[in-house]
């Protein structure tokens, strides 16, 4: 199992996976990192800019991650809205009315 996985289906993204788990353990770690490494980059340290390195790298590797999930459960979202307005926009114009 590669946890860069590129290809999802809409089912497959919505089970949880070790994706997930290190999607969140990294978001965390960023935060983490991030809030830190600014303090002590604003105090000019060296471990600051190191440290908000760090958290910057965490962030760039938790969206390879996960974006790819996000990706297909947004198609997904995105096909039923269409579908959804598409019926909402026959029933305001009186064109279908099936009984529901």
């Amino acid at each position: 199992m590669s946890l860069f996985r590129t290809q999802w289906t809409a089912i497959e993204a919505e089970e949880w996976t070790a994706h997930d788990f290190w999607a969140a353990t990294l978001s965390a770690a960023a935060y983490l990192l991030i809030a830190v490494g600014v303090a002590g980059a604003l105090l000019f340290q060296v471990w600051g800019f190191v440290t908000l390195a760090a958290g910057i790298v965490c962030t760039v590797v938790m969206l390879r991650i996960i974006d790819p999930k996000l990706r297909a459960i947004s198609a997904e979202f995105e096909a039923k809205e269409a579908h959804y307005l598409e019926q909402l926009d026959r029933v305001t114009r009186w064109e279908a009315n099936d009984g529901r």
